[in-house]
């Protein structure tokens, strides 16, 4: 299955799609404005050209595991995403320390593109039964 994770941000939203095995997470081109009109158009088409059969939304708990103004934006784009990829599932999943992660392996793709794919590769260990 592929699954496509989104790193929201306001002003740009992190991308990275999974391969057809769901094994490896690759970034993609981040989003400008994600939660406008055209940013959430740009959402669905990505979804549709790469196939996707499933979105997740990277959910900014705080590190004691609370929520804060971030998170609940976060929901709120992950609703609005909801509406637009429709049928598509979409949920939400933990993605603290992935901005870290990406400021320290470098690569490439843009930081919050890197920290999708890092979300992403959580994401997928997880649901393989794997470790994060």
């Amino acid at each position: 299955m592929r699954v496509l994770a989104l790193d929201f941000g306001r002003a740009r939203c992190g991308c990275a799609i999974s391969d057809p095995t769901g094994m490896l997470a690759t970034p993609v081109e981040a989003i400008e404005r994600p939660a406008s009109p055209q940013g959430l158009r740009r959402i669905a088409a990505l979804v549709h050209d790469r196939e996707a059969e499933r979105v997740v939304v990277g959910l900014p708990l705080t590190l004691a595991g609370g929520e804060s103004d971030q998170t609940r934006a976060a929901r709120r784009f992950a609703a609005r995403v909801a509406e637009a990829v429709a049928p598509v599932g979409v949920e939400l999943y933990d993605e603290r320390l992935t901005t870290a992660q990406a400021q320290r392996t470098g690569g490439r793709a843009d930081e919050d593109s890197r920290a999708a794919a890092h979300l992403l590769d959580a994401w997928l260990a997880r649901r393989r039964g794997g470790t994060e």
